[in-house]
C-alpha cells in the first residue's frame, strides 16, 4: 500500500507522453493547416483586411481561447473526472447533459450581446480606426458576422472536455484543423463571388470563421455518442456537481475580465500604429503559436486529467513530481523554440509569408515583432502548466488574481515601450508580462505543494539552454551561407530559414542525445512505444 501512489503517479507519467505525442499530433496538423491559412490570408488579402479581420475575430476568438482552454476544460474536467469515480461512466454521461444545457443558455446569451453590441465592443477595442471611418465601417460588419462562432466553439469546447476526461484525445485533437480548412476554402472561393455580386470580400473570412466552427462541433458528435455522452441537453441549476463547476467559472469570469482588458489595451495601442499593425502583430503571434501547439499546449492538456486524477485522490507529492516531468518536457520544448524564434526571425518570415500581397516591409516589421514575441515562448510554456496545476487542486482564484497583476505589469511596459518602439513595444508588453506571470505563478504553486521539485527543474532547464544556445549558433551560420543562393525568387526565400532549422535541428538534437537528456530520452522512447503499436 505504501508504495500505491508512486506506481500511481508514475502510471500517470508513462501515459503523459504519449497523450502529449498523440494531442500534439492533432495540433500538429491543426497548426500545419493553421499556417496554411494564415499564408493564405497574408498572399490573398490586403492589409486593411487583415487588419479588419484580427480585430473582429479577436472578441470571438478571446472567449473560445478562455473556454477552449481555460474555464471550460479546466473546471470541468477535475469535476467530471470525479463525478465518474464516483458514479461511473453513465453519471458522468447525465452531469456533462446538466453542464452542456447551461452552456448552451450562456453561449445564446453572450452571441446575442456580442453582436448586438458590435459597434461599442470594436470601438473599444479598436478606437483608433475612428479616424477611419471606412475601416471602422469594415470591422464593425466583420465582428457582427464572425460573433456567433463563440456558439460553434464554446459547444466544442464542452466536447472536447468530455472527450479528454475519458482519455479520449484523437477527435478533440484533430477536430480544430477543421476551421483552417474552412477559412482556407473560403478564402481561395469566395472573394471573387462577393467582388462580382456588390460585395466586400472580407466576408469570406467571416463566412469560413463560421463555417469552421460548425464543422468541429459535428466532427465530435460520433465520438460522443460512441462513450454515451450525446444525450439530449438539460438545465438543472440546482444540482451540486453543476454548482460545483459554476463555483470554479466565476472567478474565471474576472478572469475573462482581466484578459479582455489585456486584449484591449493591445488592441488599441496597435490600432494607432497606423495601417499594417494589427497584422504584423498578428502574424508574428501566430507563428509563436504554431510550436507551442505542437507540444506545449497539448502537453498541458493530456496533462490536465492526470494532475486532476491525483489531485482527487489527495496525492499531492505525486502532483508535484507529474508537474515537474510536465515543466521539463514543455521546457525541453519551449526553450529550443525560443531561440529559433528570436535568432532567425527575419529568414522565417520571409520563408512563409512573403508573397502576394505580403511584401519585404511586412517581412521586416512582422519579424521585429516576431522577435519580441517569441522570446517569451519559454514563459507561456511554464505558465500554461502551472495553470493547470492550480485548475487541477480546484483553485480557480490564485490564477486570476495572478492575472490582475500581469494586466498592471503589460500596461505599464506597454505605456514605456510603445513610444521608442511602435507597434513592436506591443509585442515587448506580451512577451514581459508573461515573465511577470509565470514568476507569480511559480511562487504561489511552491507554497501549495509539499515539493516543487525546483532544482530538478532548473537543472533540466540549463541543460536545454546550453544545447539551444549551440544549435542556435548554427543555425545563423547556416541561414547566412544560403542568402543569395541562386535559384527562383520563391527559393531564394526559403534557403535560409530551411538551412537554418535543419542546421538548429540537427544540433540540438545531437546534443541531447550525445549528454543522454532525461527529457529527450523519454520523448524518444515514447515515440518509439506509440510507433511500435503501428
Amino acid at each position: 500500500m505504501g508504495d500505491e501512489p508512486a506506481a500511481s503517479g508514475a502510471d500517470e507519467r508513462r501515459a503523459l507522453t504519449g497523450r502529449a505525442g498523440l494531442v500534439g499530433l492533432g495540433t500538429l496538423a491543426s497548426r500545419l493547416l493553421g499556417l496554411a491559412r494564415d499564408v493564405t490570408l497574408a498572399a490573398v488579402f490586403s492589409v486593411a483586411i487583415t487588419d479588419a479581420f484580427w480585430v473582429a475575430f479577436t472578441l470571438p476568438n478571446a472567449l473560445r481561447q478562455l473556454l477552449a482552454e481555460g474555464a471550460v476544460s479546466s473546471a470541468v474536467v477535475p469535476v467530471m473526472a470525479e463525478v465518474r469515480r464516483r458514479g461511473g461512466r453513465e453519471e458522468a454521461a447525465r452531469f456533462f447533459a446538466k453542464v452542456r444545457g447551461l452552456s448552451l443558455l450562456a453561449l445564446v446569451v453572450v452571441t446575442a450581446l456580442g453582436v448586438a453590441f458590435s459597434p461599442q465592443l470594436v470601438d473599444l477595442f479598436a478606437h483608433g480606426l475612428a479616424s477611419r471611418p471606412d475601416a471602422m465601417a469594415r470591422t464593425v460588419t466583420l465582428s457582427r458576422w464572425v460573433f456567433p462562432y463563440i456558439l460553434f466553439m464554446g459547444s466544442a469546447a464542452l466536447g472536447m472536455a468530455a472527450l479528454h476526461t475519458e482519455r479520449r484525445f484523437v477527435v478533440a485533437s484533430f477536430a480544430p484543423g477543421l476551421l483552417n480548412v474552412a477559412l482556407v476554402g473560403a478564402s481561395l472561393a469566395l472573394p471573387t463571388w462577393l467582388l462580382a455580386t456588390g460585395r466586400d470580400p472580407a466576408l469570406a473570412l467571416a463566412i469560413g470563421a463560421l463555417l469552421g466552427g460548425f464543422l468541429q462541433v459535428a466532427a465530435q458528435l460520433p465520438s460522443l455518442r460512441a462513450i454515451g455522452y450525446a444525450a439530449r441537453p438539460r438545465l438543472a441549476l440546482g444540482d451540486p456537481d453543476v454548482r460545483r463547476v459554476l463555483a470554479r467559472i466565476l472567478p474565471m469570469t474576472l478572469g475573462l475580465g482581466i484578459y479582455y482588458v489585456d486584449l484591449i489595451v493591445c488592441r488599441r495601442l496597435l490600432s494607432t500604429e497606423g495601417e499594417g499593425a494589427q497584422s504584423w502583430f498578428s502574424w508574428a503571434q501566430r507563428l509563436c503559436d504554431f510550436p507551442q501547439g505542437i507540444f506545449v499546449m497539448a502537453l498541458s492538456t493530456a496533462a490536465l486529467p492526470s494532475l486532476a486524477a491525483l489531485a482527487a485522490d489527495g496525492k499531492l507529492d505525486e502532483v508535484g513530481r507529474t508537474m515537474a516531468y510536465a515543466l521539463r518536457l514543455a521546457l525541453f520544448v519551449a526553450l529550443p523554440v525560443t531561440a529559433l524564434l528570436v535568432g532567425l526571425s527575419e529568414p522565417i518570415v520571409a520563408a512563409f509569408f512573403e508573397r502576394g500581397q505580403f511584401d519585404a516591409r511586412s517581412t521586416v516589421e512582422t519579424a521585429r515583432a516576431l522577435t519580441a514575441q517569441g522570446a517569451g515562448v519559454w514563459s507561456v510554456a511554464i505558465v500554461r502548466t502551472l495553470v493547470g496545476v492550480f485548475f487541477a487542486l480546484g483553485d480557480t482564484r490564485t490564477p486570476v488574481v495572478v492575472s490582475a497583476l500581469d494586466l498592471g505589469a503589460l500596461i505599464l511596459i506597454a505605456w514605456l515601450a510603445t513610444g521608442p518602439l511602435g507597434h513592436v513595444g506591443v509585442s515587448v508588453a506580451v512577451t514581459g508580462s508573461s515573465i511577470v506571470q509565470m514568476l507569480l505563478l511559480w511562487v504561489m504553486v511552491a507554497r501549495r505543494l509539499p515539493d516543487a521539485r525546483t532544482g530538478e527543474i532548473l537543472g533540466s532547464a540549463a541543460r536545454t539552454l546550453v544545447a539551444s544556445a549551440l544549435a542556435i549558433v548554427a543555425a545563423r551560420a547556416a541561414a547566412r551561407l544560403a542568402v543569395g543562393a541562386p535559384g527562383p525568387g520563391w527559393l531564394a526565400r526559403m534557403l535560409p530559414a530551411a538551412a537554418g532549422g535543419v542546421a538548429f535541428a540537427l544540433v540540438f538534437v545531437c546534443a541531447a542525445a550525445l549528454t543522454r537528456s532525461p527529457e529527450w530520452l523519454a520523448l524518444w522512447r515514447g515515440l518509439r512505444r506509440r510507433l511500435s503499436r503501428r
